[in-house]
């Protein structure tokens, strides 16, 4: 059975991720961003929003794993920062519902979702552009990348929230998460 580990980045939805997954049938365990690398024994990693960047502990170091990480909101901007995207300010804040538009139909994470889908978003900080081998695979009116990869590195990201009942196709977003980590 495929094991997926989320990453607590101390965000407010981090347990429903770990919901999320665990009603889908996923061995799923919730473990603190301190947990040492030695010590994760994981198919894939989620690394969970959070408030503060500085706060991810290992997080960064935990993308050198060899398996597939899927970050949401935060942990996509993090993915971003370390593998040399920028990271700011978003224009419009806060949580908001949002309409996505998919950019990349082949892409494994987010390219079955309908060509637009409605989401929910904070958009207080934002990926500004994508690291060096990644590309866009969503945007909106409020956000130039609501959704990114790095196919070759198994390195995915969602400004959205895939893990609250706002998203229209969350549960879609978890399920080829998991097809990519098994």
């Amino acid at each position: 059975m495929t094991r997926i580990d989320v990453v607590d980045n101390h965000g407010q939805f981090t347990h429903l991720e770990q919901r999320a997954l665990r009603d889908m049938g996923i061995d799923v365990e919730l473990i603190d961003n301190t947990t040492p690398l030695e010590e994760i024994d994981a198919d894939g990693l989620v690394l969970s929003g959070g408030p503060d960047i500085e706060r991810v502990g290992n997080s960064r170091e935990y993308l050198d794993l060899d398996v597939p990480v899927l970050g949401i909101c935060l942990g996509m901007q993090l993915i971003a920062d370390e593998r040399g995207g920028t990271v700011g300010e978003g224009e419009y804040g806060g949580y908001a519902d949002v309409t996505v538009e998919i950019d990349d139909e082949t892409d494994p994470l987010v390219g079955s979702l309908a060509p637009e889908t409605r989401v929910w978003a904070s958009h207080a900080d934002e990926v500004k552009s994508v690291p060096e081998g990644f590309a866009r695979t969503a945007h909106s009116d409020v956000c130039g990348v609501e959704a990114m990869s790095n196919t070759d590195e198994d390195l995915y990201g969602v400004q959205w929230h895939p893990e609250v009942a706002h998203t229209e196709e969350g549960e879609e977003v978890f399920e080829n998460f998991r097809a990519i980590c098994e």
